[in-house]
């Protein structure tokens, strides 16, 4: 069976420096036969499988960020916590996933950026002094699920 070049394919970038899902990813990619992007500021270890590429895209400030979002689109899911990258990613009609498989979407995101500059603020006016709570299995649970699902849904609205 031939592949038809018109038919979208579904690729997973990952937006890796501090990714804690990219196992998970990797199972996910590999039961549906999705490529996978690792994309960092530097080099990281990965499984050696051809359907995962590594892409190290130097040290400059929002590098991986502009790198995944100029090819983030219609047949692309991204994994990040970064919500100003989700953001983007999101109105070029990728689905955005964080690692705890909370789905950003174009009624979220909005929402999500302004809580991030909200929290910011606080934080360099030296309000608050915690992080975000620690990562959790219940978390890893949930992004796998959330990953398949999405992968599911593009499959079908795809056509594939």
């Amino acid at each position: 069976m031939s592949e038809d070049a018109t038919v979208p394919r579904i690729a997973i970038y990952v937006d890796a420096d501090a990714c804690p899902v990219k196992d998970e990813v990797y199972r996910v990619a590999a039961r549906y036969g999705l490529h996978v992007y690792v994309v960092s500021n530097s080099v990281l270890n990965l499984p050696r499988e051809p359907w995962i590429e590594r892409v190290v895209v130097g040290d400059r400030f929002d590098a991986a960020d502009d790198w995944i979002a100029e090819r983030a689109g219609r047949g692309a899911i991204v994994v990040t916590a970064d919500v100003p990258l989700a953001s983007r990613c999101v109105k070029a009609g990728a689905v955005a996933l964080a690692p705890n498989g909370k789905a950003f979407t174009d009624s979220s995101v909005g929402l999500a950026l302004a809580t991030r500059n909200l929290m910011q603020e606080l934080r360099e006016a030296g309000a608050i002094t915690g992080g975000p709570k620690p990562f959790s299995p219940k978390d890893r649970s949930a992004f796998l699920g959330a990953l398949d699902r999405a992968v599911v849904r593009l499959r079908r609205d795809l056509g594939i």
